[in-house]
């Protein structure tokens, strides 16, 4: 299943930065059969969104607290186009 998840209070990340938080969680994603596909950033609101495809959203929190980068919310994706 898909998931979208948000972080908050990231204001000023850089695209090196969140490189580096997604190369953490693809470093250990298969721990928790979790593939992360995308990762977006807005510095300016500190907002960022990640996509995965997961088991369970305990799956995809589980891989970004062990990354360092706990998700504020992690949403279901049923449909996509």
């Amino acid at each position: 299943m898909k998931f979208m998840d948000v972080h908050h209070g990231m204001q000023g990340i850089t695209a090196d930065q969140l490189r580096e938080a997604h190369d953490a969680d693809l470093a250990i994603q298969s721990e928790e059969r979790v593939t992360f596909e995308q990762a977006w950033a807005d510095p300016d609101s500190g907002l960022v969104y990640c996509l995965s495809d997961a088991p369970d959203a305990a799956a995809v929190q589980r891989i970004h607290q062990r990354a360092g980068h706990p998700a504020d919310e992690i949403h279901p994706v049923p449909l996509m186009i």
